[in-house]
């Protein structure tokens, strides 16, 4: 029995037998990943709340991440969305495209950073902290991500070029089926994780046309798309992904019975 320690990563290991006369090598690849605490114990602390204290609780196990810059952010999306039948591509929020990481820039065919929770509501912009969170941003169609803007969320409206499925009015935006659950849980998380104390306390509302107040909607119809759309392994490995990046989770995809528990007792 051989017991080596290896840090994390990749590694070739060759082993030579030899009874002193001849001698023959094999050599075999193995790979290390770091242990992932267990989600029961992150949230360990957070066990049997429910409602504001759930939300208070929540808020204090995921703060104080480790924060990005704007322009880390590019190579972090090319990580947790990454295409896992194409490594050389990430998949597009909202259109569900497949593209090239290299195509991430400005211009028509490329990709951006989408704040899916706009970054004018609080106006947080690009500031890191809220306008830095890989928990909320996705790479998107720079077209897509246009006629999006910075609209609350809703049922309607008429089809958007470049993305089958969704739907807009003047005031509001409506995802594809497959992605609805996805932004919705991204918006539970940023109204948990900032909070008063923070440089902007994000609130879910029932109303459109928030403008630049830190607010976002609509939560009743965020609710039903959490409930049409549960979580996928996709965004469970993006979760595991974002924690090695940023160093923290988000509880609604880890624990989906929780956006109820807060939202449907206030």
């Amino acid at each position: 029995m051989l017991t080596v320690n290896l840090p994390a990563g990749s590694h070739i290991i060759g082993v030579t037998a030899t009874d002193g006369q001849k001698s023959i090598t094999q050599s075999f690849s193995v790979t290390v990943t770091e242990e992932v605490p267990a989600t029961g114990s992150y949230y360990e602390t957070a066990t049997g709340l429910s409602g504001d204290a759930l939300k208070d609780e929540l808020h204090a196990i995921i703060d104080d991440h480790d924060q990005l810059s704007y322009s880390a952010v590019w190579d972090a999306l090319k990580v947790t969305d990454e295409d896992p039948n194409n490594p050389n591509n990430v998949i597009l929020l909202y259109s569900g495209e497949s593209r090239s990481k290299s195509l991430n820039g400005g211009n028509v065919g490329d990709w951006n950073r989408e704040h899916t929770w706009a970054k004018s509501h609080g106006n947080f912009g690009t500031s890191r902290g809220a306008g830095t969170d890989i928990h909320h941003l996705r790479p998107t169609d720079v077209q897509v991500n246009g006629a999006r803007g910075n609209l609350d969320f809703d049922y309607g409206g008429s089809k958007v070029s470049g993305c089958d499925g969704c739907l807009r009015t003047a005031n509001s935006w409506e995802p594809p089926d497959d992605v609805k659950g996805d932004v919705a849980r991204m918006l539970f998380y940023m109204a948990v994780r900032y909070e008063p104390g923070d440089p902007v306390d994000l609130e879910l509302n029932e109303q459109l046309n928030n403008g630049s107040a830190p607010y976002h909607g609509k939560l009743s119809v965020l609710l039903e798309w959490h409930e049409q759309d549960p979580v996928s392994d996709w965004e469970r490995q993006r979760n595991d992904k974002i924690q090695d990046i940023q160093g923290n989770r988000n509880p609604f995809v880890d624990h989906p019975e929780w956006a109820a528990s807060i939202w449907d007792a206030s």
